[in-house]
């Protein structure tokens, strides 16, 4: 069993961290913490995913890989997907997109490589379940 609480721990701790989560293939939430915030984690990480496997049908559509990451940048935050597909193969149980938004002020490039990391370690855990 996967300790996703545990996971996610240190990018809870990242300065500007506000809410995450973390969704399967399909788009189901595994994972959400929304105690920083007042938005509908569940819900926006799945509109946002909607357009993460959009944007990366259209990435195969021109002939590259599968999207591994997207960032929507607003004048007061950032909202990330990052997707695990690009190591997991034809196997969609240990796909994992990680979904987290942070405040505009924080450490941004250390909560997308904590999230990287992160995603790549969970959907390993996946893969030998």
């Amino acid at each position: 069993m996967i300790e996703f609480d545990q996971s996610m721990k240190k990018l809870r701790s990242v300065n500007g961290y506000l809410g995450s989560a973390v969704l399967n293939f399909s788009g189901e939430t595994l994972y959400m913490d929304e105690e920083n915030t007042s938005v509908d984690i569940a819900y926006s990480a799945s509109i946002f995913n909607d357009a993460f496997r959009m944007i990366s049908e259209s990435s195969l559509d021109v002939g590259f890989a599968d999207a591994s990451l997207v960032e929507s940048r607003t004048e007061d935050g950032h909202v990330f997907l990052i997707n695990s597909s690009g190591d997991a193969g034809g196997d969609n149980f240990s796909k994992l997109t990680t979904f987290a938004i942070f405040r505009d002020d924080g450490n941004v490039a250390l909560g997308k490589m904590i999230m990287e990391k992160t995603v790549q370690s969970m959907s390993k855990a996946m893969n030998e379940l």
